[in-house]
């Protein structure tokens, strides 16, 4: 609360200052008043706890004008308020209300106060309805300790072993219970969950068997490693995962930057056997950081890909999908290594020689027919298997046409042999000496932040929409497990993918059994089904892939970040343009940093608005936002959304003297009550 002079005597009448009507606020003064009671700062000098807390004496002035402003001339002013923040209104007095002593002798003074509430700051008293005592002492080891576990334990995981009356057996279950949440769902588990899970597992691994494939080409991968990928993980995971219906295996974005990063150091045609090894090596350090940041407790850093560079950044990525898969749909061999737009469109008109019409024909006509059934499940979500098994009846009925009539469709490029036969072991494959270990490291980081945030996102979702919650930590180290123990096995990145999870979530699955279902059916088709790949066409992986990622195309949410924040809908555009035009980590690097830039200036230009009050009530809105709030006639009532510290003090200051300039032009220019005081509703300040 600042007190004001009248404006006919300002100052700067004695100290030749430009005229100001208001005395500067020094916010590294200790202030200790706030419009609900509370203290905002430590104070000088002790000060009772049954008396209210207030400033000794007035508000430091600037340097220029260090004596106290000069009383107000007509009366004495008083400002009520009560504990919860409620301005309860001010009254006039004809003289300064006499300070009561407090009971067992003595009397008040000036900045002090009894047990009547009631203290005199120059000419203005303030009333307290509350009493509100200082905040309890915490030692500095106390508050550090508290505010490392905000940090690192938010959700408080311990909780379970502070219960009461728990025996060290109890303790010790509940242990392995949070180290392997499968124990926990186990003891439950009964036929009809086992039905459920039987369903979804078998509706999601006729997804997981042509996505798996397709993926490991978009990968620059051989198709065998997508399958072997939607084996031995999904099993992993339903050991150490949380999440009920997160489906497992390979996904888009994690195959694309794979096959963008390290095509560009290794050619995966003529040195393939490198470049499978690299893409494992990427899978182990891909895993190695999603478990670090689980153990140590870093999933916040992930937070910082907002939804508007996650927007940006998988609308990029999908354009980026669909232009590689112009490949399989025209069917060209000599096709370029570079993913950005202008180069892909250059190679699709040069090698205009090698077009096939059959392909084309075979791509388009599929493509159709798998955008139809994802339409038909948007619509009619109970008809969602109408678009989980489009993508594997697709590949059957392709399969058929190209195997009938395979001597009028020698151009049309299939898949070929597949080797048959459960994941082989590929430690002796892992790169570690090399000019190529940077690239793998590199590729690693970027694929293993990425897949974290989707499959993070993925279950948090799913979790909402079930009224359970899920341990991003614990998950960070779930789905970091099975990449490390997946680059073992012949297997390259995978995640919680947007289409499987939806579908699994769609089927009904109760638990994490229906990725020990799909994983049973792919291990069906390594054994037995191989041999009836041999014919599949490109063309319909092509046209899968396409089908999956279009949905990342999200317009819609485009439009809503341009109506509610346009930095943020700058942020993904820049996102967006960045993978399109330049590459895939420098776009995603330029939206997080401005992403970090926002982050900044939010903190130190914290946001302030002018309160009024809602008539018939004894509440306070913005004035900007509600059009019935009412200003209070010689109050100038501000709000500060945030902490004040040294990265924001000078800002607010500044900030608020501009408000108390616009104030007094307003008041000449209406002629409205001459202001008298401004109040500060600090309570985004922390006490502590």
């Amino acid at each position: 609360m600042v007190n004001t002079p009248p404006p006919e005597k300002h100052l700067d009448e004695q100290h030749h200052q430009p005229q100001s009507s208001i005395a500067s606020i020094d916010f590294y003064t200790p202030l200790r008043l706030s419009i609900d009671g509370t203290p905002r700062a430590a104070a000088t000098g002790p000060s009772p706890t049954n008396q209210p807390i207030i400033p000794e004496g007035p508000i430091p002035l600037p340097p220029s004008s260090r004596s106290p402003p000069p009383p107000f001339p007509e009366a004495h002013h008083a400002i009520t308020i009560s504990n919860n923040g409620s301005f309860l209104g001010s009254h006039n007095h004809p003289s300064p209300p006499p300070l009561r002593p407090p009971p067992g002798g003595g009397g008040g003074k000036k900045g002090g106060g009894g047990d009547n509430g009631i203290n005199v700051i120059d000419d203005c008293a303030v009333e307290e309805i509350h009493e509100v005592c200082h905040p309890p002492h915490v030692s500095l080891w106390d508050k550090l300790r508290g505010r490392l576990n905000e940090i690192f334990f938010p959700e408080d995981p311990f909780h379970v072993f502070r219960k009461r009356n728990q025996s060290p057996a109890t303790k010790f279950v509940e242990a392995v219970q949070y180290v392997f949440p499968i124990i926990g769902w186990l003891r439950t588990y009964d036929f009809d969950v086992f039905r459920s899970d039987l369903i979804a597992g078998l509706t999601i691994a006729s997804l997981a068997i042509p996505q798996g494939i397709s993926y490991a080409k978009l990968a620059n991968l051989p198709p065998i490693i997508g399958l072997y990928s939607s084996f031995v993980p999904p099993m992993i995971y339903a050991v150490l995962g949380s999440s009920r219906h997160l489906g497992i295996g390979p996904v888009s974005v994690a195959s694309l930057i794979i096959g963008s990063e390290l095509s560009q150091s290794v050619s995966p045609d003529t040195q393939t056997e490198l470049y499978v090894s690299l893409a494992f090596t990427t899978t182990l350090f891909a895993g190695l950081l999603q478990t670090g940041l689980g153990i140590f407790r870093l999933g916040f850093i992930i937070d910082f890909l907002s939804k508007a560079t996650l927007t940006g950044f998988m609308a990029g990525a999908a354009v980026i999908v669909i232009l590689q898969q112009l490949k399989g749909l025209f069917g060209i061999t000599h096709f370029t290594k570079q993913m950005q737009i202008i180069p892909v469109l250059k190679s699709v008109i040069h090698e205009e020689k090698e077009w096939t019409w059959q392909t084309v024909v075979i791509c388009l006509s599929f493509l159709a027919l798998l955008l139809v059934a994802r339409q038909v499940s948007a619509k009619k979500p109970k008809l969602f298997w109408v678009s989980a098994l489009a993508p594997l009846t697709s590949v059957i009925i392709s399969t058929l046409v190209v195997f009938i009539l395979r001597s009028k469709l020698q151009k049309v490029a299939t898949i070929g042999k597949l080797p048959e036969g459960v994941n082989p072991s590929s430690l002796h494959k892992l790169y570690f000496h090399g000019p190529y270990l940077s690239v793998a490291i590199k590729t690693g980081i970027l694929a293993g932040v990425l897949s974290l945030t989707e499959g993070i996102a993925v279950g948090r979702t799913c979790a909402s929409m079930n009224n359970y919650q899920i341990d991003g930590n614990k998950e960070m180290i779930a789905i970091g497990a099975m990449n490390v123990c997946g680059c073992l096995c012949s297997c390259y990145v995978v995640s919680g993918g947007f289409a499987r999870s939806a579908v699994n979530y769609n089927a009904g699955a109760k638990t994490a059994f229906s990725n020990v279902v799909m994983a049973l059916a792919i291990l069906i088709t390594l054994l037995f089904l191989m041999p009836l790949f041999y014919y599949t066409p490109n063309a319909v992986l092509a046209a899968i892939i396409t089908s999956a990622v279009i949905g990342f195309i999200d317009v819609k949410a485009a439009y809503n970040l341009w109506k509610l924040d346009k930095l943020d809908f700058l942020i993904s555009m820049c996102s967006f343009f960045g993978v399109l035009f330049i590459s895939v980590p420098i776009g995603l690097a330029i939206a997080v940093g401005i992403s970090l830039l926002k982050i900044i200036l939010n903190v130190s230009r914290p946001f302030t608005s002018e309160l009024g009050n809602i008539p018939g009530t004894r509440i306070y809105r913005n004035l900007s936002c509600y059009n019935n709030a009412r200003r209070v006639p010689a109050f100038l009532i501000l709000t500060i959304e945030s902490p004040i510290y040294f990265a924001n003090s000078m800002y607010l200051q500044e900030r608020i003297i501009r408000w108390i300039r616009e104030e007094e032009q307003r008041i000449q220019e209406t002629g409205d009550a001459i202001l008298k005081c401004v109040i500060l509703d600090i309570t985004g300040t922390n006490c502590s």
